[in-house]
């Protein structure tokens, strides 16, 4: 009882949230903790995703839940994510029924200066189409930060996509009766007295047989379009749009392992401050995590480029040992066999 009241009342103070927040950085940034970049056209830039996740808080009175685009009652809170490896830059809690593009504008100043504190690389950010807004770009562009967000089709046609495509694209025939267009158009924006120039890239497939030969007596057509500033092939644009549904596993981490989807509190003050806690526990579980790969000292031997927060939960928080009090020292007590103490060890010393 007193520790929820304590969070209640902690809840109060708007500071709380931006000192987890910073602290988590800054431990990031204090252990050097990698982050990794991924390649476009042989030039490094260092990935910040970001993305709504529903958390599924039904049949519940909490205050804030409301229903989400996923047809659950619950939150639909925004998060950053910066490197190949998920580190968590930033949160922001939203109500469950409120478009994921409102406070967006905010949310990406607010996440600009926490990526510039922990790299020193070119940055590249990646939105889904729901966050297809002149205001984003505007900002990205003011920045001069590098981005590729999915447009929002909207009421656009298939078929004129078609004509664009073939009129400006390159087309290949990945098998008998499918084609693929891809290339990009030039598309002009103001900001303020000048004019700035991005790409609209674009993907069309066309289809006139089905996988198992069947032909089609109309063609049937699919197409993808994106934002970006990138001076790459077509379908490295696409490809790296399509890593962006990694942090879909750090939403599942966050909400399972984590068990931070439903939120415990029906105050919102409450579970965003709450919220705010898991991350900044996230963020440290992560960095032992990759720690924790640097050398092969443990009993999992397959090669991975992320330890999963499961994964470290059970090997090494929840490691088998005891506490014993010899010699007038407190000593910590961990059987010899077990397999993990080699990788335990080092983490100890790495970190304390």
């Amino acid at each position: 009882l007193l520790f929820r009241t304590g969070l209640d009342q902690a809840a109060l103070t708007k500071k709380w949230k931006e000192v987890l927040l910073e602290e988590s950085l800054d431990l990031i940034r204090r252990t050097n903790a990698k982050i990794s970049p991924i390649y476009a056209k042989e030039k490094a830039y260092i990935p910040v995703d970001m993305d709504v996740s529903p958390f599924d808080n039904s049949k519940t009175k909490k205050e804030g839940v409301e229903r989400t685009y996923k047809g659950c009652d619950g939150y639909a809170p925004m998060f950053a994510y910066i490197g190949q490896e998920g580190y968590c830059l930033n949160v922001e809690m939203r109500k469950g029924n409120v478009h994921c593009q409102k406070g967006t504008p905010d949310f990406i100043r607010d996440t600009l200066p926490f990526a510039k504190k922990l790299t020193d690389q070119p940055l590249l950010f990646r939105l889904d189409s729901g966050n297809d807004s002149r205001d984003n770009l505007i900002i990205f562009l003011e920045n001069h930060a590098s981005f590729i967000i999915k447009r929002n089709p909207r009421k656009e046609k298939a078929e004129d996509w078609l004509h664009i495509a073939q009129k400006y694209g390159i087309c290949c025939e990945e098998r008998e009766g499918k084609k693929v267009y891809l290339g990009s158009i030039p598309e002009t924006i103001q900001i303020k007295d000048q004019e700035r120039t991005i790409r609209k890239v674009f993907k069309v497939i066309e289809r006139t047989i089905s996988r198992d030969g069947q032909i089609f007596l109309i063609p049937e057509y699919e197409f993808e379009t994106y934002w970006t500033t990138l001076d790459v092939p077509a379908h490295v644009v696409v490809s790296l749009y399509h890593d962006h549904g990694t942090c879909e596993q750090f939403h599942s981490e966050i909400k399972s392992e984590l068990d931070l989807e439903r939120l415990p509190s029906g105050k919102y003050e409450t579970n965003e401050l709450i919220l705010h806690f898991g991350i900044f526990a996230y963020n440290l579980l992560r960095m032992i995590g990759q720690e924790s790969l640097k050398e092969q000292d443990t009993p999992l031997k397959k090669k991975v480029k992320r330890r999963r927060i499961r994964t470290v939960i059970q090997n090494m928080i929840t490691l088998a040992s005891k506490l014993v009090h010899q010699g007038r020292q407190w000593k910590l007590k961990i059987s010899s066999t077990n397999k993990w103490l080699p990788a335990f060890g080092r983490l100890y010393y790495a970190f304390f």
